[in-house]
């Protein structure tokens, strides 16, 4: 009898520290990103220099304080692709990181996607906006546009 009590205690203890394991990872951590009048998302122009804000429209954005690459936006932008790639500098080797299932707007499989077909085109917004990370905009013809955090080289293999 004791054996039993022991090990159903041993797997209650398990899957309430699952539960908090998955909690925390997946909601605990995020809040909302307020974009208020002056903020500004950032594009490197392609001559250098200091980033130039991008005209952006009906922001949704998430972020934690516990690491620099949970960080995604979503928005859209009037500013064309031609334009775009015309003037700053396009990002090579953009990997956006996935999110977490409840930011709907975010889909980092798509994205992805869409940055390999050429669909999208993504450029870089800030270098190292953390140590070793480089934040990443990426926009499709239709103006909508999604942002994220990614490790640059200085961390990559």
């Amino acid at each position: 009898m004791n054996g039993k009590l022991i090990s159903g205690f041993i797997v209650m203890i398990a899957i309430v520290a699952g539960a908090a394991l998955y909690y925390l990872q997946v909601y605990a951590f995020y809040e909302p990103v307020a974009f208020r009048p002056g903020d500004t998302i950032d594009l490197v122009p392609i001559t250098g220099g200091a980033p130039e804000p991008m005209l952006v429209e009906h922001f949704e954005g998430i972020d934690a304080d516990s690491s620099p690459l949970r960080f995604r936006g979503c928005f859209t932008t009037p500013m064309s692709l031609a334009m775009l790639t015309e003037t700053f500098e396009v990002y090579d080797g953009a990997d956006p990181l996935t999110g977490p299932g409840w930011f709907s707007c975010y889909d980092a499989g798509a994205i992805g996607a869409a940055l390999q077909t050429g669909e999208a085109v993504a450029f870089l917004s800030q270098r190292d906006i953390a140590p070793g990370v480089d934040r990443v905009v990426a926009v499709y013809p239709d103006g909508r546009a999604f942002a994220w955090h990614q490790l640059n080289e200085t961390f990559k293999d």
